[in-house]
């Protein structure tokens, strides 16, 4: 169906199209402790269609998408490009260019199948016990071949592993039983990281039942060792975008370091074209541009805007690309010795989140070590809250380094002076 609706759009008076074929064989398993409850396979096609009209003598682009389904007849299809050629007319966006430069993709087989069966002997290895165990999980295994196809030439293939599993832990004693949820993301299985994140988990539920209500500390020290700090650095990530920079919503620049009187570590981040058993290892972005190792970042200085062609068209940006994968350099000191001192170490929240244009970090705590000395008090309630802007130049980043998915990241960060309110 895709080469009938790319001769469609080439017929149809579109000054320029894209076409995005996106195909994906599934395997799902899904779990109750360790009894398989059900499982499916899936085998679906999404087809999604852009049509840009010039406008205004060639001053503005106009677009419109929509899906056109793999089963759609042509009637169907000449139909909906039709009316996606009236719609573009309703949109004025400041004239831009489609990417043009040929590019090569990378058609390869993955086995969802092989993928699956591997989580599900991963999972047989997590060390359970009476008080804390597995109370049910998801497995999602998938193959993903990725076409694009545009009016200026680009027609490109791409193949990818995708795998989530999703799990719910238990931990009880005789008073009351909690549980926490856990989302894990990557190209295919990476047992050692997975026995190792739920085994966590599950220490994580033991120390919750025992908490102690979190001190009433105005300021201090926060060390963040899980997930949550990639959050951190998308926020350094997403400031470099050219649509935030084109939309004002950044005042980085390009040679201009990002705080003053810096007394910790410095942030170096690059996109990387291909991290290990990440799940968003494309040769091509999603818009045909070539995906390659390119610095965003270096010691605070911005060097690379990256993201969509046409707010790279806008800022003049010519070589870039729609980045997934990020590498944040570790910093001078090992993670043993950033760990000293008075400190909370969050492990566990309700949520947390930065805010991507103010950089405010905010995060409800469920769980969290209080370390004074060699003196470790788990914890429970109470926020820590502060704004990045102002907190990021006062921070360490250990040696060691530790992958999530599409970020491969220092394994702890410590921010000095968050704000911390007790429970």
């Amino acid at each position: 169906m895709t080469d009938k609706i790319i001769e469609l759009l080439k017929n149809s008076g579109a000054d320029a199209w894209e076409v995005t074929d996106t195909c994906t064989e599934g395997w799902e398993f899904y779990f109750i402790g360790h009894r398989l409850d059900q499982n499916r396979v899936r085998d679906v096609e999404h087809i999604e269609v852009i049509v840009h009209r010039k406008l205004d003598d060639g001053k503005f682009l106009g677009s419109a998408s929509q899906e056109i389904a793999p089963t759609a007849t042509e009637a169907e299809a000449k139909k909906i490009i039709d009316d996606l050629y009236e719609r573009a007319s309703y949109v004025k966006n400041p004239y831009y260019e489609l990417n043009k430069k040929p590019v090569k993709g990378v058609d390869e087989n993955f086995d969802p199948q092989q993928m699956a069966k591997d989580y599900i002997e991963a999972m047989q290895h997590i060390p359970e016990t009476s008080g804390e165990d597995i109370n049910s999980y998801e497995i999602f295994a998938e193959n993903c071949k990725r076409r694009y196809v545009n009016s200026e030439g680009i027609d490109v293939t791409i193949s990818y592993p995708s795998s989530t599993v999703e799990v719910v832990v238990n931990a009880r004693n005789d008073e009351h039983e909690i549980e926490l949820y856990r989302m894990y993301t990557a190209g295919t299985c990476d047992r050692e990281n997975l026995v190792k994140e739920i085994s966590d988990t599950l220490k994580y539920g033991k120390d919750r039942l025992v908490a102690k209500p979190t001190p009433a500390a105005y300021k201090a020290a926060v060390l963040f060792p899980t997930q949550d700090c990639v959050q951190i650095y998308e926020w350094i990530v997403d400031k470099m975008m050219a649509s935030m920079k084109y939309r004002e919503m950044s005042d980085w620049e390009i040679g201009k370091a990002i705080c003053n009187d810096v007394k910790g570590d410095t942030f170096t981040i690059s996109a990387v074209k291909e991290l290990a058993n990440s799940s968003k290892n494309f040769p091509v972005d999603a818009e045909g541009a070539e995906v390659r190792d390119m610095a965003i970042i270096k010691d605070n200085v911005p060097v690379s805007y990256w993201g969509g062609v046409q707010f790279r068209h806008y800022l003049g940006v010519e070589d870039s690309f729609i980045a997934t994968n990020f590498k944040v350099e570790g910093g001078r000191l090992s993670e043993s010795e950033i760990r000293t001192g008075t400190y909370l170490e969050p492990v566990e929240f309700s949520d947390f989140s930065v805010d991507i244009f103010t950089g405010e970090i905010a995060g409800e705590i469920r769980l969290a070590y209080w370390h004074e000395g060699d003196k470790v008090t788990p914890v429970c309630g109470g926020s820590v809250t502060g704004a990045l802007t102002e907190l990021i130049s006062d921070v360490k980043l250990s040696k060691e380094l530790r992958q999530y998915d599409n970020y491969l990241v220092p394994s702890v960060i410590k921010i000095e002076n968050v704000t911390i309110a007790g429970a």
